[in-house]
């Protein structure tokens, strides 16, 4: 615990930008925002406490990026119109007025939409309904639907929803970066794996094909917002296919890993079930330290399963910069205090997130 107390509770610079500490709360969606996608005085106070707590970094739970197909959820919050990026003020205020930064982590949901207000079905690189059930505690009921393929249109139409809620969670919310969201099965995880994207044309095909909708993604939010912190998120398994690996295992992993890399993103978001375990092969290397072998320049985040110092400190000996944590940031918001104090830290309770994860009470008065 001394050791990886150590190790986090010291500065770390991203882009040009200091965090306190090497501690940031993962991105979790929460679906308590207002019909209409705006943050809530609620969502506020949930925010807040981890800042207040000693969290260096939050990242925001996906905001969908148009009012078209990206949102996911019901009572999902957006950054499609300047009215959600307004209703952000107050959250990201009361984070950084206790020295924390605020990432605004955008995700088009593709064919894992299940309430989406602008639009009755869902769209995502090829026809292939999604394996697995809708997530109930997210509204969510029964199959997924089948999803229309979507067009050349529809690609630059996302690619553009992308850039232009980034540049208003910029320069109208006042977030201090941004996170894309290219992981756990949403559109671009759906571009990148090889049985949900049938295409043959240059979005399909190879790996290097199916991850060009994420560099494409990078290019036009850098564009829109210029020198800023600017990182992606990256999984295997997706919300709807856990055990999900990359079908050609690290040779995969480096033209991922390496695309990312040349494409000047500030920082990878590894997220795993696991994150100190192999990632393809037992004894093998784990999906952090792949990233670390192939993005050699990137800050590297690495999220999951990591509450266990010892395992977080096996995340940092292979090249993590810096923690992520889900569960355990709900169970103790206060979670660097408690660990530069050496109290102990809470369980986390499953009931926070049942029967709907929406933010409750309890949560708020901790």
């Amino acid at each position: 615990m001394t050791a990886f107390k150590a190790r986090t509770l010291t500065q770390i610079d991203i882009a040009g930008r200091t965090l306190r500490n090497r501690l940031a709360v993962a991105p979790m969606t929460r679906v308590s925002a207002t019909a209409a996608g705006d943050a809530t005085a609620a969502m506020a106070d949930y925010y807040e406490r981890f800042a207040k707590g000693g969290f260096g970094l939050v990242i925001s739970e996906g905001l969908y990026t148009d009012q078209a197909y990206s949102q996911g959820y019901l009572n999902q919050p957006g950054m499609a119109n300047d009215q959600q990026a307004h209703a952000w003020h107050s959250v990201i205020q009361g984070i950084n007025a206790h020295q924390g930064m605020v990432f605004a982590q955008l995700m088009h949901a593709g064919a894992l939409s299940q309430g989406n207000r602008f639009r009755h079905e869902t769209a995502a690189p090829s026809a292939v309904r999604p394996t697995g059930e809708q997530m109930r505690f997210y509204y969510g009921e029964g199959r997924y639907a089948e999803p229309k393929a979507m067009s050349d249109e529809d690609i630059a139409d996302a690619i553009g929803g992308f850039a232009s809620a980034a540049q208003r969670a910029m320069q109208v919310a006042g977030f201090d970066g941004i996170e894309i969201h290219g992981a756990n099965g949403y559109l671009l995880d759906q571009f990148l794996t090889d049985y949900s994207n049938q295409r043959a044309d240059r979005w399909g095909g190879s790996s290097e094909r199916r991850v060009q909708l994420t560099l494409e993604v990078i290019k036009a939010v850098r564009a829109s917002v210029g020198d800023v912190p600017l990182g992606v998120r990256i999984s295997q398994g997706k919300v709807n296919d856990f055990g999900h690996k990359w079908a050609q295992g690290e040779q995969d992993a480096e033209v991922i890993f390496g695309s990312l890399h040349a494409a000047g993103v500030d920082f990878i978001h590894v997220t795993e079930h696991q994150a100190w375990q192999p990632a393809f092969a037992d004894n093998g290397a784990s999906l952090v330290k792949l990233a670390r072998r192939y993005a050699p320049g990137s800050l590297l985040i690495a999220n999951g399963g990591l509450e266990d110092p010892q395992h977080a400190d096996t995340a940092l000996d292979e090249g993590a910069d810096i923690i992520a944590l889900g569960k355990a940031a709900l169970a103790n918001p206060d979670y660097p205090q408690r660990l530069d104090s050496k109290q102990p830290m809470a369980a986390f309770d499953p009931a926070i997130l049942g029967p709907i994860a929406n933010i409750k009470d309890v949560e708020l008065a901790r």
